[in-house]
């Protein structure tokens, strides 16, 4: 009996199960959460390179915003996976909570901006869903949205995970190098290498402004990232080049199980295949370290100069 009290607590499994046949609703209505948050950030931020001031950033409980600036008062909102609560608090300890629970899209939104409000700091937002096939206003969603909260915090604990990986990945380049940042339009947690030459102009993409792609893909880059998946796509880890160097698609990576998709134009390791290799961390590393040589060989970057060795 003593042994029993004094054992540690079990601790979750670090790389979880994520199957979209069983999260695809609750992903899908996150993703419009995170988008209502995120363009709460956008509103507050002054504009950064890259749009990087837009993202959201993984926590031990969630996700955050991180401090915003409305006027001289300090405004933060955070997804709460642990008590599953959306939290906004602001200067002199105003705080408000929403509850994640299944609720229609334009309940949250109403919400937020109602609390918002509450603290002091009321925000006008453009309502229109981004990188969405056929979106509807945030205000006018009225179709009950599911929340399952143990997915809800799975995919929270692969985004904690994947940060601490790429960290590492990302400490082994001296150039420029973003933040490993959520993206809340696919809802796709990234980080990116800079080469520190120009680059063409980017092609448009659907549900994008041209002044963002090209923002975004004003230098050369070698990029990766987690996607959490759609319906019919399971969740995968991907890395791409933009410009795409020449034999870029045929460069050798590793591990086996990643793979150049034609469809997709950037390299792909599934997510399930890497939670269940025999060493997760290692197999995620080689697939980030050998998918950048495949860009930064065939592109000719100064590897002396922007690698750590």
């Amino acid at each position: 009996m003593l042994s029993q009290l004094n054992a540690a607590p079990r601790l979750p499994e670090i790389w979880p199960a994520l199957p979209q046949s069983e999260w695809s609703d609750t992903c899908a209505a996150l993703q419009l959460w995170m988008q209502i948050v995120g363009k709460v950030r956008l509103a507050l931020t002054p504009p950064t390179n890259h749009c990087w001031n837009v993202t959201l950033y993984p926590t031990v409980r969630g996700i955050t915003t991180s401090p915003m600036a409305y006027g001289n008062l300090i405004v933060q909102i955070d997804f709460d996976f642990l008590d599953h609560a959306l939290v906004i608090e602001a200067g002199a300890g105003r705080r408000r909570q929403i509850p994640l629970r299944p609720m229609a899209i334009a309940t949250f939104f109403d919400r937020l901006m109602s609390e918002l409000e509450n603290v002091g700091a009321p925000v006008h937002i453009w309502p229109m869903p981004q990188e969405l096939s056929r979106p509807i206003r945030f205000d006018l969603d009225r179709a009950q949205r599911p929340y399952n909260a143990e997915y809800a915090q799975r995919f929270w604990r692969i985004l904690l995970q994947t940060n601490r990986v790429f960290n590492v990945f990302r400490a082994r380049f001296r150039g420029k190098v973003s933040p490993v940042h959520l993206f809340w339009g696919a809802m796709d947690l990234a980080c990116t290498r800079f080469s520190g030459r120009t680059a063409p102009a980017h092609p448009s993409m659907p549900g994008l402004a041209d002044r963002i792609t090209r923002d975004a893909y004003s230098h050369e880059v070698s990029s990766c990232g987690f996607w959490p998946g759609a319906p019919g796509v399971e969740p995968m880890f991907y890395s791409y080049a933009y410009p795409e160097p020449t034999n870029y698609a045929e460069y050798p990576i590793e591990p086996d199980f990643a793979a150049f998709d034609k469809n997709l134009g950037e390299f792909v390791m599934p997510y399930e295949a890497m939670r269940t290799s025999r060493d997760p961390d290692a197999a995620l590393l080689s697939f980030l370290q050998t998918t950048y040589e495949a860009a930064a060989n065939c592109a000719h970057w100064d590897r002396v100069a922007l690698d750590v060795v």
